[in-house]
């Protein structure tokens, strides 16, 4: 954290909120595409609307940031990233205070409600959904972290840069990209009609997912590019990047599917897979395609595309580089479990049946 000028440090921590007010100003203010979503359990049988346009927005301030139309240079996302953390997580605990008090207390302990928030969906003007722009500041911001620390290793190294550097940076700007593409899916997931709004969400969305996520490359870029022979390129670079898209169509399918299915109940999934259940007469679980292989193949395909983003990077010794895969797959295995105690409580013998047919919780054949 050091090198910084006081006025440099200042505005390194006033940075997560200049981002988030032009983001949410180009939110406002972009063409969007009205949608329904999923019933809320706080909803009854209505539908809530939704504004989009994440992806206009991720590719309006993408354009801005690469060609340098800001005052800040290229890299000064990863040169305040550190100060970036504190001013992001001084954000989330403002945006709590204020989310959280709009809503009456209920039974659940002071701290539960603070942590867990007690809205499920906040909603304002018609123009912006607060769960949904979370999302969009998240991502937007992620991919802004991946190109800068980009831009810091290039002016670093210049033609004796990481290749493998720029491609897992490329790979974040996929992940993004790909989520603001199919936004309508996260729609019909569980973080949207199950996850209330508190701190644990808004700083899941302020601070984790675009400033902590990129750990690896906080790590990394300030490192010249491993050495390794460049005749194992092909299976350096190209192994990662298998691994990195396997992950990818196991993920974006299995959401996918789940969404094609919720939407359309009787449709085949790509013209291939028929929607196979088991239900007690009034519920359904899905059982054929992705959600057959295991009950989390979303996860598990998450899991590999961060596999694929570790290897990228070269260092293969380098704790920085596996952060993101290890966290991820511990938060991923924990989430399961949290997802099955839950599941197992609402649907029943319903979901018994369900494991009994589907027997693997991530892994197929394995876990």
């Amino acid at each position: 954290m050091s090198g910084l000028t006081t006025t440099q440090a200042i505005a390194g921590f006033l940075t997560p909120a200049a981002i988030f007010a032009i983001l949410l100003a180009l939110h406002v203010m972009l063409p969007a595409y009205r949608v329904e979503g999923y019933a809320h359990r706080n909803l009854g049988a209505s539908l809530p609307q939704y504004r989009l346009n994440g992806l206009a927005v991720f590719l309006c301030a993408l354009l801005v940031w690469s060609l340098g139309l800001t005052t800040a240079p290229l890299d000064w996302l990863w040169v305040v990233k550190w100060h970036a953390i504190a001013g992001a997580t001084a954000l989330s605990a403002v945006l709590t205070v204020w989310i959280v008090l709009r809503a009456p207390a209920d039974g659940r302990g002071n701290l539960i409600q603070w942590l867990e928030g007690r809205s499920y969906n906040v909603q304002f003007g018609g123009h912006v959904d607060v769960k949904m722009f979370m999302y969009i500041f998240g991502g937007v911001y992620l991919a802004l972290n991946a190109v800068s620390s980009a831009a810091y290793h290039f002016g670093q190294y210049g033609a004796a840069s990481n290749v493998g550097l720029f491609l897992h940076s490329a790979m974040w700007v996929w992940f993004i990209a790909d989520y603001f593409v199919f936004e309508r899916v996260q729609l019909f997931t569980f973080d949207i009609f199950e996850e209330r709004l508190g701190f644990k969400l808004i700083a899941g969305c302020i601070v984790v997912y675009p400033l902590l996520y990129p750990v690896a490359l906080w790590g990394t870029a300030g490192l010249p590019a491993p050495d390794i022979d460049p005749s194992l390129n092909v299976v350096w670079l190209g192994g990662s990047a298998a691994v990195f898209l396997i992950g990818w169509m196991i993920s974006r399918g299995a959401n996918f599917q789940k969404y094609i299915y919720k939407r359309a109940p009787e449709q085949t999934f790509l013209g291939l897979i028929e929607p196979v259940t088991v239900t007690d007469g009034k519920r359904n679980l899905l059982c054929s395609g992705f959600w057959g292989a295991s009950r989390h193949m979303n996860y598990f395909g998450e899991i590999l595309e961060a596999l694929g983003m570790a290897i990228a990077l070269g260092h293969f010794t380098n704790f920085w580089a596996w952060i993101y895969f290890i966290y991820l797959t511990v938060f991923f295995i924990s989430r399961e479990r949290i997802d099955e105690r839950r599941c197992a409580a609402k649907y029943g013998e319903l979901w018994t049946r369900y494991r009994e047919k589907v027997p693997y919780r991530l892994v197929p054949g394995v876990y």
